[in-house]
């Protein structure tokens, strides 16, 4: 499959700068995968299209404030972005990354922190005396680059059921929910689990390769809690909400642990064990998402038809942007 499959044309005003208000007031594209339907709703209507012993899957990771800004020996700027917690140590995206080396020591907040090992593609190994301590006091949420940074949208970027630190990005399919539409969906007899995954480089690397299939994808940091499995395991329909969520389950299925770090990469061709339906928002062209997508519904035409009307009908994009969800997808195509 050729990168330029994941290709679209966004007109750059389509591109949500801050969420609904209130959130589930965003607007919803339903597509079937199996009839090929497309139609338009709001996302408060969600819980209309589940049903008694459906399972809602939902990711509670909870974004750190991994945005940092250091200064170099001599005072040039370094932005760092703190991935996750290794040993002793931290990884980094750092920018401009070509500026660090092995054994320099950055400040930040007047704190140390010195270069210790490099991953190359920008990644750094980190080390200071308390890197959580220093992000909650100096850090700022972390904002994908084609949303201006404001307080706002630094309160908006989590989810209302965000409970395990540890994300450098938002699980944003669960941008929409309130506690409204969870309470909904809890009275029609749908059960809700909750997973994790710490959503790092791996998710939002864009594919630099020409074909899809040489990408490579960066490991993340999953877990299925018993409880959780429990309810998935028993379920008539598995519903995630989110990329992370399918790529946690499908890892699950696949390795059969329920804990580990994933590189799972999921484009065309791919196929679904663990889950029915997904909840998701409308992604990057030439992103892993939109090839994870494509694959979900077992159609690239549909997708790009649902793409080209949702720029027609002037649905917002990207991580504060408007919903899809997809029908009869996953390992029930």
């Amino acid at each position: 499959m050729r990168i330029s499959e994941l290709d679209y044309e966004l007109p750059q005003e389509l591109i949500a700068q801050r969420p609904a208000e209130p959130r589930d007031s965003s607007r919803l594209m339903v597509v079937d995968a199996e009839s090929g339907e497309i139609s338009h709703h709001v996302f408060r209507e969600l819980p209309e299209f589940l049903g008694e012993g459906d399972a809602l899957v939902l990711n509670e990771t909870k974004v750190i404030p991994a945005r940092l800004y250091a200064r170099r020996p001599g005072g040039g700027r370094v932005e760092l972005l703190f991935l996750r917690e290794e040993g002793e140590g931290w990884e980094v995206l750092a920018r401009p990354s070509k500026r660090l080396r092995i054994g320099l020591v950055l400040e930040a907040g007047g704190e140390k922190l010195e270069v210790v090992e490099s991953r190359g593609e920008g990644r750094w190994i980190l080390r200071g005396d308390d890197v959580s301590a220093l992000l909650e006091r100096e850090g700022h949420m972390p904002l994908p680059p084609y949303i201006e940074s404001t307080p706002e949208a630094e309160r908006s970027y989590q989810t209302v059921y965000a409970r395990n630190p540890g994300s450098a990005a938002a699980p944003t399919a669960g941008f929409h929910f309130t506690e409204r539409v969870l309470d909904d969906v809890e009275r029609r007899g749908v059960e809700i689990a909750r997973i994790t995954l710490h959503v790092g480089v791996g998710t939002f690397t864009p594919v630099r390769t020409e074909r899809v299939e040489e990408h490579r994808m960066h490991s993340e940091e999953y877990h299925v809690p018993e409880a959780a499995a429990r309810t998935i395991e028993r379920a008539r329909r598995v519903v995630g909400v989110g990329t992370t969520v399918a790529r946690t389950l499908e890892s699950w299925a696949q390795t059969g642990r329920r804990s580990g770090e994933s590189d799972l990469y999921i484009y065309p061709g791919y196929r679904w064990q663990a889950l029915d339906v997904l909840v998701t928002n409308f992604h990057l062209p030439r992103s892993t998402l939109l090839a994870m997508i494509m694959s979900f519904v077992g159609s690239k035409e549909l997708i790009q038809e649902a793409y080209t009307l949702a720029v027609k009908e002037r649905y917002r994009f990207y991580s504060f942007g408007d919903a899809m969800l997809i029908l009869n997808g996953g390992r029930n195509r």
